[in-house]
């Protein structure tokens, strides 16, 4: 199907290095088209920053009409006829039309050059990514009906889904982003096809895995996007621990349904996220990927109790650890495998405050046990009721917003945002007249601790709290006494705010 695209119907007009560059190539005697995700934007109503072409040109061809119109140009991708270049802010890539063959054994394309775009779109994922704007006529070209998809909100491929998925499996999770991206469904032969050959994802490796996975948890409806990997099979190869919340319910239907709850915890999660100059922007990986995993320990610590009812004792810290072990598994930053399993092992924390209430001590472990995530830590809290019972919602929200007042009560008094000891370990040792040691660690963890129950008392209070606990120690008696005097004004102060001792001391940790 080839007809003329009426660009003035656009929301937002095409950037003139399109027509620019459609008009170099025409000139030069080649063909060029603009391809794939940016064509279909355009019936978004969006144009991407990163352009993507096709043409008949060879890559040296591609490289002699570009290298004096362009920024600047890159090979990385020559070997497979994609040339990269920027050109005023924008990241275009041209590849010379593709007519690949695929070893079902392997991801790994025996590359083959085509000569005709039909053929070369005919090898793309999804019909609406299998559109043309040729240029610079402004001809769309879609042979398998992409438009008409993308308006009824189907993804379907342009063969056989079977085939498609053969020659890269990964075009399985890319069904499940586009789900969750762009709100739209999967055909049912699509879908048939997902789960005949939902095990093909294992020749994938790890890093691609992740970044659909991201990308995925990323877009507008996550929930979509996942239900449709767990429900294919996917997930039990990339995700099989969210697979498994679906518990097998007992017969008494005493227990929710841990997997839809899930779902609508990462819903409800995405709903208290914020704009981008609030503490949370939106879309935050972190608490959305948290808030899908934070009852993973379930399966393994449930437990039928003899009066019918089903605890899951410490399934956050068995969570924390499985969260853990999958983002390794799928190479994840260690960054972000801390940020996320930390919030699956604190999402618990606050359960019982509405109950028994907190001391101020109890509410400055919670600010320091989370950090820097107190703030999505906060979000996941809220996002974790999902019980239908109005007054108990209403009782648990209540109960949260008093801690979040406690909090910012002891803020206005106290350094909640890093607390630590009134005294340093170079403090510590100075007072003491001790080495580097693992007693150090041991001294800083006292003053930790009568911090956090105390709240701030000051060098001078801190070192005679320091005297009495050294006194008890059965080391005191191989070192000198301590220092008569109490550590200088500021002595705190002669490493960095928040120096931590572990850093210098074995075992302080």
């Amino acid at each position: 199907m080839v007809h003329l695209f009426d660009s003035s119907a656009l929301k937002t007009p095409l950037p003139s290095v399109v027509g620019e560059l459609g008009t170099l190539f025409e000139n030069a005697g080649y063909e060029l088209s603009l391809v794939g995700g940016p064509v279909r934007d355009l019936f978004l109503g969006r144009v991407s920053p990163d352009l993507d072409f096709t043409t008949n040109a060879r890559p040296d061809d591609i490289i002699n009409v570009i290298r004096r119109w362009c920024d600047t140009y890159w090979e990385i991708g020559r070997a497979f006829g994609t040339i990269g270049l920027r050109k005023a802010g924008f990241q275009i890539e041209i590849t010379t039309y593709r007519a690949d063959a695929y070893d079902p054994e392997s991801r790994k394309p025996a590359v083959a050059f085509g000569d005709k775009l039909e053929d070369d779109l005919f090898r793309r994922d999804f019909t609406m990514n299998a559109m043309a704007l040729r240029l610079p006529s402004m001809e769309l070209v879609d042979p398998f009906g992409g438009a008409q998809d993308l308006q009824a909100g189907l993804v379907r491929t342009p063969g056989a889904p079977s085939t498609s998925f053969s020659d890269d499996p990964l075009r399985m999770m890319r069904a499940a982003r586009f789900a969750s991206q762009l709100e739209v469904d999967v055909a049912p032969d699509v879908f048939e096809a997902m789960k005949d050959m939902a095990g093909r994802i294992t020749i994938i490796s790890a890093e691609r895995v992740r970044d659909e996975l991201v990308k995925l948890i990323n877009g507008k409806a996550p929930w979509t996007g996942i239900d449709l990997l767990v429900e294919s099979g996917l997930a039990e190869h990339v995700l099989p621990e969210v697979s498994a919340l679906k518990l097998e319910i007992d017969e008494h239907h005493r227990h929710k349904d841990v997997y839809q709850h899930s779902l609508t915890v990462l819903r409800q999660a995405c709903g208290h996220e914020t704009g981008a100059d609030g503490d949370v922007p939106a879309p935050d990986f972190v608490l959305r990927f948290a808030a899908l995993m934070h009852d993973v320990g379930k399966p393994a610590t449930r437990r039928f109790e003899p009066n019918g009812s089903v605890s899951f004792l410490h399934h956050d810290a068995v969570g924390s650890k499985l969260t853990a072990k999958r983002m390794k598994a799928l190479r994840f930053d260690n960054d972000t495998i801390k940020a996320v399993s930390r919030l699956v092992e604190l999402h618990m924390r606050f359960y019982g405050y509405g109950d028994a209430g907190w001391t101020d001590s109890a509410v400055r472990r919670y600010v320091n046990d989370a950090g820097p995530l107190l703030q999505r830590l906060h979000r996941l809290t809220r996002s974790d009721v999902t019980t239908r019972n109005r007054r108990k919602a209403e009782r648990l929200a209540f109960a949260y917003d008093d801690l979040e007042l406690r909090i910012a009560a002891l803020a206005e008094q106290e350094e909640l945002a890093a607390i630590r000891p009134d005294l340093d370990g170079e403090a510590i040792m100075a007072l003491l007249g001790i080495r580097p040691g693992p007693v150090v660690g041991r001294a800083y963890r006292f003053l930790l601790e009568e911090r956090m129950e105390n709240g701030p008392s000051g060098e001078a209070e801190a070192a005679a709290l320091l005297r009495g606990w050294w006194a008890e120690q059965p080391e005191s008696r191989d070192v000198p006494g301590p220092q008569a005097a109490a550590p200088e004004a500021g002595a705190g102060d002669k490493t960095e705010a928040g120096t931590n001792p572990s850093a210098t001391v074995e075992g302080s940790k």
